[in-house]
């Protein structure tokens, strides 16, 4: 969403006392977990991502960084499935403790991201939140909805599901799953947007349609271009009242050319710019208070080099929502006002 001179610097200043409380810190949580799908070596993503040099990165920017380090998740010896959806009390379980963590990161005044794990994890995230700031809105920026039932999901993997067991309007359209019985549904349709689609099953399909979720499949950014995209995202969750921004992003929102060591990697996805663009634009608002990266699994990288360029990926990802500019230094209000001051100029 681009606005130039005093009218932006006025919403920008607005921007910042509102988020002023979320926006002076950081706090860095990993969630080494992988039972939301049946592939291993997702639960190497958080150390795969600090061993890309994330901690060093969020240094340089403006607030101080607190490493809460790693969660510590107990694996049921016996978690039956429930109809065909695999270890159901294990990533119930594991929800809760992360949905607890990232509620006290939050509470404490700080700008939290979430590295996965498996996508199954933003259950835990986004309700742990929505405990602190109910008022949020999601933006969800992946190959695929994630919005399938136990009724619909092709496979019963509960990374597909994450987003069913927020939304109000599927309450019910759930079985009560074992393991979940805390989680009450917190989200509305209308609070939520989607980014980089184009690996949709029917059933999601059907949802989508039917609840008037707001998406934007690959070909959308194709045709409209990812300023227009973020123009539009920010005008249907922003434009009524600011509130704080969960950005839940799957490594594999991008194309597998960027980030090739993924779980279940899709032609044709996000390019580098498009994937620092949505970071940025969502960082120009001002209002992040959580992000998720997830999906980085470094056992399937075909090399080091695969494993390495994803981790990397992810790392740009981080930074640049909180602040980092492809000129090479943090955003800041300084340089943003002379950056629009220069573009007003121009016109």
């Amino acid at each position: 969403m681009t606005l130039r001179g005093p009218l932006c610097r006025l919403l920008r200043t607005q921007l910042n006392n509102t988020c002023q409380s979320r926006a002076h810190s950081v706090a860095v949580l990993g969630a080494p977990f992988s039972k939301g799908q049946k592939r291993g070596g997702v639960e190497n993503g958080p150390k795969a991502i600090r061993d890309a040099g994330l901690i060093e990165r969020l240094s340089h920017l403006d607030y101080p960084v607190h490493d809460f380090g790693e969660l510590s998740f107990q694996y049921l010896e016996k978690d039956e499935p429930y109809m065909h959806v695999p270890f159901p009390r294990t990533v119930g379980r594991a929800n809760k403790l992360l949905s607890g963590a990232v509620s006290n990161a939050v509470g404490a005044g700080h700008t939290t991201i979430m590295l996965g794990g498996d996508h199954s994890l933003a259950i835990g995230s986004v309700e742990g939140h929505a405990k602190q700031r109910p008022d949020l809105c999601l933006i969800w920026v992946d190959a695929h909805a994630d919005i399938n039932t136990p009724f619909t999901s092709p496979s019963g993997n509960l990374h597909g599901q994450s987003v069913a067991f927020m939304l109000k309007e599927l309450q019910n359209k759930m079985p009560e799953l074992p393991g979940f019985s805390w989680v009450k549904p917190f989200l509305s349709a209308k609070d939520l947007v989607y980014i980089g689609l184009r690996d949709v099953d029917p059933g999601e399909y059907d949802i989508l349609k039917d609840l008037g979720v707001q998406y934007f499949t690959m070909r959308d950014i194709d045709r409209l271009g990812i300023q227009r995209v973020m123009e539009v995202t920010f005008d249907h969750l922003l434009s009524r009242k600011q509130r704080p921004i969960h950005l839940s992003f799957d490594i594999d929102a991008m194309d597998p050319s960027l980030a090739p060591a993924t779980g279940t990697p899709v032609n044709g996805g996000l390019t580098y710019r498009e994937g620092i663009w949505i970071t940025e634009e969502i960082h120009n608002t001002g209002l992040l208070s959580v992000m998720d990266l997830v999906e980085v699994n470094p056992d399937l990288g075909a090399s080091r080099e695969a494993v390495e360029s994803t981790a990397s990926m992810a790392v740009d990802v981080i930074v640049s929502a909180l602040g980092q500019t492809r000129e090479g230094g943090p955003i800041t209000q300084e340089s943003q006002t002379l950056k629009e001051d220069t573009e007003q100029l121009r016109l």
